[in-house]
């Protein structure tokens, strides 16, 4: 599989992609922090965004299974290269307007890209490698964060707040760039696609897909826990920072997290084929719900950097388990839709964690919301396990 060259070039965009992104995110910081004191406020402005990638969602998902993958990235490549130019614009003239464009352009360009790229990947990777493959192209991402977090720590404190999105705007080149030297052999898969999408136009044909495959409707499900602490994960650090009052936890936060994300992603692989991924799911889900409550003592920096170690360990396992179920369980003549629906699913939960993260820290603060989520996480992991066990001793019951 590493001898492939699309993997390469794939991997290799992931990471320079990456380092663009948080360069952005930390500088989306920086400029809220400056002109909104509102936690509130901070989390209206993020959502206009994702709103945005919502509402493109079911084309987004019906171009991706008819047009050609490539063709699909490199469009959505070029637009989020344009975003950053209007960021550029809202830090010389202060402005938050502008910086609603550019977050909305930006989950624009997401929302074709994403859905495009899960597909891609089944076309250049035998079935046997994708959850390898999973695995490590989130490491590779996890590895951009780190060092993109790093790297914008210290030029936040040399370079005007705009150099970081220069920075942003040369990585995001880059990946259009690589992309192009992208080979996907994908005609015959496109011509079942087109015959299927022709006599099937409604993007809603996905709906009765997922609820035939018992397993991916359960992870589709399963995702809403991690998406409870990735909501409003930013706003979690920033207030974590206030409430330490220290700038450096940030940096200790994000690269711990991160590093934990990576161990769990390489432990994935080992137990993989000895363990179920429904067990796999739920005992991650647990551990993400624990990590929650942990944060309860978010003003003792050891116990902080514990909890989002657990937290990244186990979302490091569940992803790239999560991600070779749907690329597995689900035919590949409905993955562009498919990836659509969850990525709309994903943005529309965001957006909603990220609204109520923002009211409830306004509210009660952050260490009463982390043990609400904490809570909520574990009740929802204990449901859903005592129904997957319910299911699977009728199933057992009816085969004797």
């Amino acid at each position: 599989m590493l001898r492939n060259r699309n993997v390469w070039i794939l991997l290799t965009g992931e990471f320079i992609a990456g380092l663009g992104l948080w360069l952005g995110i930390i500088g989306n910081l920086e400029f809220m922090q400056a002109k909104l004191p509102s936690d509130f406020l901070k989390s209206l402005l993020l959502a206009a965004g994702l709103l945005a990638g919502i509402a493109v969602g079911p084309y987004a998902g019906r171009l991706t299974d008819e047009a050609s993958k490539k063709t699909v990235m490199l469009i959505a490549g070029f637009v989020r290269a344009i975003s950053v130019i209007f960021m550029l614009i809202a830090i010389a003239t202060g402005s938050i307007w502008w910086m609603v464009v550019f977050l909305v352009l930006l989950q624009i360009s997401a929302a074709f890209y994403f859905p495009a790229l899960q597909a891609a990947l089944p076309l250049i990777v035998a079935e046997k490698d994708l959850l390898q493959l999973n695995g490590i192209h989130m490491n590779v991402s996890t590895l951009s964060r780190i060092i993109g977090t790093a790297v914008a720590g210290i030029l936040l404190v040399v370079l005007p707040l705009s150099m970081l999105y220069v920075g942003s705007l040369v990585a995001y080149i880059a990946l259009f760039i690589l992309t192009w030297f992208l080979n996907i052999d994908e005609t015959r898969d496109r011509q079942t696609v087109q015959k299927d999408v022709s006599e099937k136009t409604s993007f809603n044909e996905v709906f009765p897909i997922i609820k035939g495959l018992p397993i991916v409707l359960m992870t589709l499900i399963m995702t809403l826990v991690p998406v409870l602490f990735l909501g409003g994960f930013n706003l979690v650090v920033i207030n974590i920072s206030e409430l330490q009052n220290s700038a450096a936890i940030k940096g200790w936060i994000y690269t711990t997290e991160g590093i934990s994300f990576m161990l769990g992603a390489f432990f994935i692989k080992l137990i993989s084929n000895r363990i179920s991924p429904y067990i796999i799911l739920f005992a991650c889900s647990f551990l993400i719900g624990v990590s929650q409550l942990l944060l309860y003592l978010a003003d003792v920096p050891v116990l902080t950097v514990i909890a989002f170690a657990v937290f990244g360990f186990s979302v490091g396992c569940f992803f790239p388990t999560a991600a070779t179920i749907f690329q597995t369980k689900v035919p590949k003549e409905f993955h562009g839709r498919f990836f659509s629906f969850r990525n709309m699913l994903d943005r529309m939960t965001y957006q909603i964690v990220l609204l109520i993260s923002g009211f409830l820290l306004d509210l009660i603060g952050l260490q009463l919301m982390c043990v609400l989520f904490g809570g909520v996480s574990v009740i929802m992991t204990i449901v859903f396990y005592a129904r997957h066990r319910y299911i699977q001793t009728r199933i057992a019951n009816q085969n004797n």
